[in-house]
């Protein structure tokens, strides 16, 4: 099929990659502009720009697709279908219509449970005990459209938001090679009107961990909330992330320091199993110990 892929981070490459692998034709990329990022704050493309054009695609990145000019340049294309994944930009009704077979969505949920930014973060946070994909024919609300296909995965007590997020993307895109093979045949499969949540982005106001909170709601947040933009407490007037951890049966004053970085929670406890100083790489805990002090509690 000649095909539109829209897609912007890292979640969305092996998404590419696998279009080109199955032998659509990928006639074009959209992607986020180039932005300014490092030290030297030069502008560098996402890394879906960067992929496609080591595959030799031309690539767009235009700041939004709201004129008549983008839109026109959109339609010009004359594509089969679009398949979007984590692109960035909100696809007006011209371009939704513009490909014959639609605009497909790679959500990563079991919609309609955590529409929006976030799914991956909301589900581990939550406790969800399984996430997953859904192909989803693009409408014009909020990840409201008909699912064509989902596959479901369960979240283990180990995962983080890293993860399950390089799970996801592979089965992303092994789903959506699947939809496109079957497209025909497929029948959409309206959303529930039950069941319903909203992912929100993630606020920096909820990274600050709460000792208070029983073990088992602060290891979802850690685990939710690592790689980025992680989960934090202070230690000696020094901001620690955390990025992995596990519940334990200890119990303690909240905030206590139980031995090694076990810290006693509102119930349970914590046993931080990765952690970063400022100013450091990310650490296994064995490492993070050496010439590291605790008080005898943290707030």
């Amino acid at each position: 099929m000649k095909v539109i892929f829209m897609g912007t981070p890292d979640f969305s490459v092996p998404v590419l990659e696998a279009l080109v692998t199955a032998g659509h034709e990928v006639i074009c990329v959209y992607s986020q502009p180039p932005r300014p990022a490092g030290r030297g704050k030069r502008e560098r493309p996402s890394p879906v720009h960067t992929k496609a054009e080591a595959l030799g695609l031309p690539v767009r990145h235009p700041q939004s697709l709201k004129s008549a000019e983008e839109q026109a340049a959109f339609a010009a294309l004359n594509a089969d279908v679009a398949v979007v994944v984590a692109y960035g930009l909100i696809l007006p009704q011209a371009v939704l219509d513009a490909p014959t077979q639609g605009c497909l969505n790679i959500h990563a949920s079991l919609l309609p449970r955590w529409r929006g930014a976030a799914p991956i973060h909301r589900a581990i946070m939550a406790g969800d005990a399984k996430t997953g994909v859904c192909i989803m024919q693009m409408e014009a609300g909020l990840d409201t459209g008909p699912v064509l296909l989902r596959r479901e995965t369960e979240i283990a007590a180990d995962d983080t938001t890293g993860t399950l997020h390089d799970r996801l993307a592979v089965m992303g895109a092994e789903a959506i090679v699947e939809a496109l093979d079957r497209l025909d045949t497929l029948v959409p499969e309206p959303q529930s009107e039950t069941g319903v949540t909203y992912a929100e982005k993630i606020d920096k106001s909820e990274a600050r961990v709460d000792w208070s909170k029983p073990a088992e709601e602060v290891d979802r947040l850690i685990r939710g909330l690592s790689p980025s933009p992680g989960a934090w407490t202070s230690i000696n007037r020094e901001r620690i992330k955390l990025l992995g951890s596990r519940v334990t049966s200890d119990e303690g004053l909240h905030g206590a320091v139980l031995g090694g970085f076990r810290i006693a929670c509102g119930t349970g406890a914590v046993q931080i199993t990765r952690a970063q100083r400022e100013g450091k790489k990310p650490m296994d805990i064995k490492d993070f110990l050496r010439g590291f002090f605790f008080p005898k509690r943290i707030s």
